[in-house]
């Protein structure tokens, strides 16, 4: 009886339980997963180089005959080398191995071999060192190449492959079906397993690449869709009337085609008979509240309440007086619930509430206690987007019959990115700032230009500005870097002695946080000390420069957020990066913040240098784990994965026709190990 897919990996023949358990630590568990378990490269044999054209620096294929060999040489205790000297007939070869007997033995005279290194000397005298060596029937082939841990050889996981591909190939079931497989080109589970580990060539292995990636990405898709879809139940709060002109005219401003585009957006999803679900996406500056301000106009044209959560109180109130600036031409009611309010001011606001008199309510979590109550709550609005979960967004749309739901985040990525991270939510993206919105001039110093640097803040808080320094850790525990507490004393020396300084870091209570960047806000203090805690998005209109320390331990899109916290007035603002730091890596980072402006851009950027993973962190969306598909490289997949998903569901939305059970099964499994219930 043949082993399946599911069966433990320790089941074939020459693994075992020692094998296993290192198997293990590559997340290969299963005779499934082993099979899914996609080299990371290949040695492509099928074109070998001249001698004379291999010194590229790189690792070359060198097809080239022995004619002969030199003893062994002791160089000292415990390390022996070996000469080989072989030829293409044209440029000679000299061969060095290292402490490798059996191999030199193995090596004849007048054979023909397949080496796989890199050349060096010169083109009289070339070199190569601790070869691979390949017998020449091994031309045209292409050798997979897998990620390990110790113990655990190469060699050993192309035969456990090629023994699962043996007792189990013939059993295998293909979960795309077989419509679908010829509508998109696709290739059958079997020919792509066996090519994408030992391809016949560049094309067969292109091929099964994309079946693999295609299916990868469509299982995920599915899963996606059907979150999406779950318990997407109708509303009673459709928006009627639509006309925005007496709003716009009052607007002090002009607002940006990606502004209107995404009122547009939400406005169509507003008119449904199920609840908006909408991610406003937009860089630090583009206007993303004004879209807010719109569609609480549009709940007061249409006897609706909405709803804003803020994370903190101080962004509460900032938005409360946004808020309130822009809705009272139009007699609408805005009040602020937070924790600051007394109980007899809070029974006020929450009786307004109740009525239906308060028509914007902004707040923080205090808008999710059971004695506030509205009257016909049509919008939820939350900002900050990974601050609140699906939970909490679901605990203040309980208020509500089904109220329509609007999110707002000002991390920017790619948006065929957010569609898929933001799975539960449609994806608005605004990509233009607002016209004359000037651009924060970045620079990037050493730290032999710093005393300079602080000079120049100090002209800025001279001439009336504010400005923020920013240290990466508040305590010494880390020789290497500057802590801001130390930090200060050094100012003591420094053009900014004088300067009202205070230090804002994570150990404070959330309380003390917000006295602080409201004194900042108020003008009380001209400096600012800070660990990254200033990304929250307060503002502070007279903040003109953003200094930060050890800019080599932000990344990008990080750096980028925090520069953000300048700029935001009508002074010109400034951005400096400090970094001695000399690896070609971080030069590249530092050249993207002084060269680009634009947050997709710095995202994307960002994305090319750490991945997916690191630029999401760690399970930070509850995004499954890929195998196989990149993210990044494999966006047009993604997009083909996408459209094959909502046209499957369309005919069947819980994939239960009997040609879908196996993609059923898979998107099953893959969700419930991210702990995510996708079917109903």
């Amino acid at each position: 009886m043949p082993l399946h897919q599911d069966d433990p990996v320790r089941l074939l023949t020459g693994v075992g339980p020692k094998r296993a358990a290192l198997y293990d630590k590559l997340g290969v568990h299963t005779i499934g997963d082993l099979l899914l378990y996609v080299p990371r490269g290949y040695l492509d044999f099928s074109s070998p180089l001249p001698i004379a054209q291999s010194h590229t620096g790189e690792n070359v294929v060198i097809r080239a005959k022995v004619y002969k060999k030199q003893g062994e040489q002791r160089i000292r205790k415990g390390l022996s080398i070996f000469r080989v000297y072989a030829t293409d007939e044209s440029t000679d070869l000299k061969i060095t191995i290292y402490n490798t007997k059996y191999l030199f033995e193995s090596l004849k005279e007048g054979t023909w071999y397949l080496f796989y290194g890199k050349v060096t000397g010169s083109l009289l005298h070339s070199e190569m060192s601790a070869p691979q060596v390949f017998p020449e029937q091994a031309a045209g082939a292409m050798i997979p190449v897998y990620s390990l841990t110790e113990g655990l050889s190469n060699r050993q996981v192309t035969e456990n492959v090629k023994e699962a591909l043996r007792v189990w190939g013939d059993c295998l079931s293909d979960a795309l079906p077989h419509r679908l497989r010829q509508d998109y080109g696709l290739c059958q589970l079997r020919f792509a397993l066996e090519n994408v580990h030992f391809p016949a060539d560049s094309h067969a292995l292109s091929v099964a690449r994309r079946r693999l990636i295609f299916e990868e990405l469509l299982v995920l898709q599915l899963g996606m869709a059907m979150l999406k879809n779950r318990n997407r139940a109708e509303t009673s709060v459709q928006l009627k009337r639509t006309e925005l002109a007496a709003f716009l005219s009052k607007l002090p401003f002009k607002l940006t085609n990606g502004q209107m585009q995404a009122i547009y957006d939400c406005i169509q999803d507003m008119q449904k008979a199920v609840p908006m679900n909408r991610l406003v996406q937009g860089d630090v500056g583009s206007g993303k509240t004004m879209v807010a301000a719109a569609l609480c106009y549009l709940c007061k044209e249409n006897g609706l309440q909405a709803a804003v959560m803020a994370p903190t109180q101080i962004l509460a109130e900032q938005h409360y007086e946004t808020f309130s600036r822009q809705l009272s031409p139009f007699d609408i009611q805005c009040c602020l619930l937070n924790g600051a309010k007394n109980a007899k001011q809070r029974a006020a606001a929450a009786a307004s509430i109740q009525s239906g008199e308060c028509t914007v309510v902004i707040g923080t979590h205090a808008l999710l206690q059971e004695d506030i109550r509205f009257k016909k709550l049509g919008l939820v609005v939350t900002d900050e987007q990974h601050r609140f979960g699906v939970g909490q967004r679901a605990a203040l749309a309980a208020k509500g019959d089904h109220p329509h739901i609007l999110v707002m985040s000002a991390t920017p990525i790619p948006r065929t990115l957010a569609l898929l991270i933001y799975g539960d939510l449609d994806v608005s993206v605004i990509r233009e700032l607002p016209a004359g919105r000037k651009p924060v001039r970045t620079m990037a110093i050493g730290s032999d230009k710093r005393l300079r640097a602080l000079g120049f803040i100090k002209k800025q808080i001279d001439a009336g500005r504010q400005a923020y320094i920013v240290c990466p850790l508040i305590e010494e525990n880390e020789s290497e870097l500057v802590s801001a507490q130390a930090y200060v004393k050094k100012l003591e020396k420094t053009p900014l002695s004088q300067c009202s300084s205070a230090i804002l870091h994570g150990r404070m209570k959330a309380k003390e946080k917000e006295a602080l960047m409201r004194a900042f806000r108020d003008g009380e203090i001209s400096l600012l000390i800070a660990t990254t805690v200033v990304e929250v998005g307060v503002d502070v209109p007279n903040a003109t420069v953003m200094m930060i320390e050890n800019a080599e331990r932000f990344g990008l899109s990080q750096l980028h957020q925090l520069r953000g916290r300048v700029g935001r007035g009508v002074y010109d603002s400034y951005c400096i990066l400090v970094s001695d730091h000399k690896g070609e890596e971080n030069r590249r980072r530092l050249h993207t913040m002084v060269t680009m402006q634009n947050g997709f851009d710095v995202a994307q950027e960002d994305l090319k240098l750490r991945g997916p993973g690191d630029f999401f962190g760690k399970r930070q969306h509850g995004l499954p784990e890929l195998r196989i598909a990149d993210l990044l490289s494999d966006m047009k997949t993604l997009e083909t994965a996408r459209t094959a998903a909502n046209r499957l569901l369309s005919e069947d939305p819980q994939l239960a026709f009997p040609e879908h059970h196996a993609l059923e099964k898979k998107v099953r499994r893959l969700f419930l190990q991210n702990g995510q219930v996708v079917f109903n």
